[in-house]
């Protein structure tokens, strides 16, 4: 799941570049012990939201059986009217701890590392255990039809802020207090927006949400002002486990301090395919063996402190050359190459214990009988790989169901009931969550779903949110958010990550070296409104006199010849890009006409690329004579890229992939801290 919405962090910069072209169901008394949730006027004295300290093990080995088989039941038109009597018999066993468990800053490493102790926001929660417990069985036995069908449908809201009496927020309320869905994916806003919105729509909830969110490479790729790590491909630089462990234990903590209970990270795929227009960077790299090792490390770092975590995209979307939102992907790949490739992260994620499993909307025809068909839909790759041959006994999630690889071949409805049959037990984004219940109900009333079945994957949902102590206490507390999300001493460790993950690729004029010696006069030119300030405005400070020009996907003839002269004014040229993978946009790479300015530049004079995104551009432009890494278009990236440039930290990042012109698996070329770099 990755959506188009990009999160953008305040750019510290301060440069001002020449321009070119700048173009009724259930009570939810009988559920906990909320008995008077926070309503419009009381949102601040919601209660703490209380999380988990230890490894979250609530799936593993859990297997749920079936209360119903055979004929599927007559759906009645009162169902969700008479919900409330059923539920009146519900025994719940409720013990309520007075006692809290405290947060460490750090947990050994449950591997053969041990993690140093990093401080940390003094978090304290009861334990989960300690919670009100939920007769499941009892709830199960005294759900309708269609909250058991709603249960198992997670719709995608926005995070930014909107009035209570918003259009688009009325639309999530009906979601919930009407269709009463078992869970939201909420997407990019400011942490105190989110856990505000979340806190409205948990007390309208009958049952308590389940929240989930894509928080790859960390909570700020969907919180703004949470701590920034650099890409997954960063981490993998960087090359320690402890880092994604690291990267694992902050977005747990920022993650659950506004409401978010599932991260749909880490990535699991492998990109070996430079052309891979929509994985690239958000995966760790290339090599099977280093890309399990950090999924099992950011598996543990989220568990253990309290998120739960989803391995994606099932059985491996690294090696495609579509964009799975668009059309439907097609690899070729056999068993034997699946098996000793793609599977090996999700095998160490398994092991890790990892919480859910997400599929992926691309078609595997030669290990799929021969069929064209999506992951997502095929019962042979989601039940007959994952479930049986990797014993994965956890909860299996769709990819969005809104994607255009699912929509333009099934439809709405036939999509989700499908991914359903195929072995999926939450069903994510479908096009209209109506829809998407009223299909799955007429499944089962037509046998096409069985009620063991539907009961089976609606017991692992309610097991999570039991497991998580939902079902007595559901709200987090607004003022707490900002003790957590953002705290100087994760971005510390953020900081540290992203200095070592900055990998010289070329430095064949010592271009690079010379900058680091000492202050140049540089021309900087960059694509793009959001790359390249911050990293300008530290050089300056640090007496670069630079000049920049800025372009566009919009910019002419006259844009580049404007940035020629500029080029033109100094010898050496510094190219600032940041080509990233984007939902929808099908492709990843340089525009023509910018490759070829760097060409013509490198014949001229000293010239530098600087990709703060897809690391394969260097193939682009082979005649570049330096080139190099940071990964991530936020300013923390730049800061660091700035302090490499002029010497003020060594430089050794390795490459966790094969760069075409570039360099090898592990490559990369080390500098240390030169002795004139103290007097800049």
């Amino acid at each position: 799941m990755f959506w188009t919405e990009k999160c953008h962090e305040i750019d510290a910069g301060t440069a001002e570049p020449l321009n070119g072209v700048n173009p009724g169901g259930i009570d939810a008394t009988l559920i906990g012990d909320q008995s008077d949730p926070a309503t419009e006027d009381k949102m601040q004295t919601v209660l703490e939201q209380h999380l988990e300290t230890r490894p979250h093990r609530i799936l593993r080995g859990f297997r749920p059986g079936t209360t119903g088989a055979g004929k599927g039941p007559s759906r009645k038109t009162n169902d969700c009217e008479c919900a409330v009597h059923r539920f009146l018999p519900i025994l719940i066993a409720i013990s309520v701890a007075g006692c809290a468990v405290h947060v460490p800053p750090a947990r050994p490493f449950p591997g053969p590392l041990v993690v140093v102790p990093m401080p940390s926001p003094d978090i304290t929660w009861p334990a989960p255990e300690l919670s009100p417990t939920v007769n499941l069985r009892l709830l199960l036995a005294s759900m309708s039809l269609r909250d058991k069908v709603a249960q198992l449908v997670m719709p995608w809201i926005p995070g930014s802020y909107a009035a209570y009496d918003d259009s688009s927020f009325s639309v999530a309320e009906r979601w919930v207090d009407s269709l009463h869905v078992g869970g939201i994916i909420v997407s990019i806003g400011s942490p105190l927006d989110i856990a505000a919105r979340l806190n409205r729509l948990q007390t309208l909830a009958p049952l308590p949400l389940l929240v989930a969110s894509d928080l790859e490479s960390g909570s700020s790729f969907r919180l703004n002002g949470g701590t920034p790590f650099p890409t997954n491909m960063g981490v993998g630089a960087a090359g320690s486990e402890l880092d994604a462990y690291e990267m694992g234990r902050i977005t747990a903590l920022e993650g659950r301090a506004v409401g978010i209970h599932l991260d749909f990270a880490p990535v699991a795929d492998i990109n070996n395919n430079p052309a891979n227009p929509i994985i690239n960077t958000r995966s760790f790299g290339e090599s099977p063996s280093a890309v399990a090792r950090l999924v099992a490390a950011e598996i543990r770092g989220l568990q253990d402190h309290g998120m739960l975590a989803t391995a994606k995209h099932f059985p491996g979307h690294g090696d495609t050359g579509t964009d799975s939102h668009i059309s439907l992907p097609v690899i070729t790949a056999n068993w034997a190459r699946l098996d000793t490739l793609e599977l090996v992260p999700f095998r160490a994620a398994i092991r890790a214990g990892v919480t859910a499993v997400m599929s992926a909307h691309i078609s595997l025809p030669t290990i799929d009988s021969g069929m064209n068909r999506p992951a997502t839909v095929s019962p042979s790759i989601l039940t007959g790989i994952l479930r049986d041959s990797l014993g994965f006994d956890g909860l299996i999630v769709t990819d969005a169901l809104n994607m255009g690889a699912l929509v333009s071949s099934y439809g709405a409805g036939e999509a989700t009931v499908l991914a359903f049959l195929a072995g999926a037990d939450l069903l994510l984004q479908p096009a209209d969550p109506g829809v998407a219940i009223e299909a799955m109900l007429n499944a089962v009333e037509t046998n096409r779903v069985t009620l063991g079945r539907l009961d089976s994957s609606l017991l692992r949902v309610l097991e999570l949110k039991r497991g998580m102590g939902l079902f007595g206490q559901r709200l987090v507390s607004l003022d707490r958010v900002p003790a957590v999300v953002g705290s100087s001493a994760f971005g510390e460790i953020a900081k540290d990550v992203t200095a070592r993950s900055i990998v010289l690729v070329k430095d064949s004029a010592g271009t690079v070296d010379s900058m680091r010696a000492g202050p140049r006069p540089l021309s900087v030119v960059a694509y793009g409104d959001d790359v390249g300030n911050t990293m300008t405005a530290e050089l300056r400070a640090k007496g670069y006199r630079a000049q920049v020009f800025r372009l566009y996907s919009s910019s002419g003839p006259a844009s580049y010849d404007s940035a020629r002269v500029v080029l033109g004014r100094t010898s050496i040229a510094l190219f600032v890009t940041a080509v990233r993978a984007t939902a929808g946009s099908g492709n990843i790479g340089l525009p023509a006409a910018f490759a070829a300015l760097m060409d013509s530049s490198a014949l001229q004079r000293r010239t530098v690329l600087i990709s703060f995104g897809s690391p394969y551009l260097i193939a682009q432009t082979p005649g570049v004579g330096s080139y190099i890494l940071g990964w991530q278009a936020r300013a923390m990236s730049e800061r660091a890229m700035a302090a490499a440039l002029s010497g003020a930290i060594a430089i050794t990042g390795t490459l966790p992939i094969t760069v075409p012109w570039g360099g090898p698996l592990g490559y990369g070329l080390r500098r240390d801290v030169p002795p004139a770099a103290g007097r800049h």
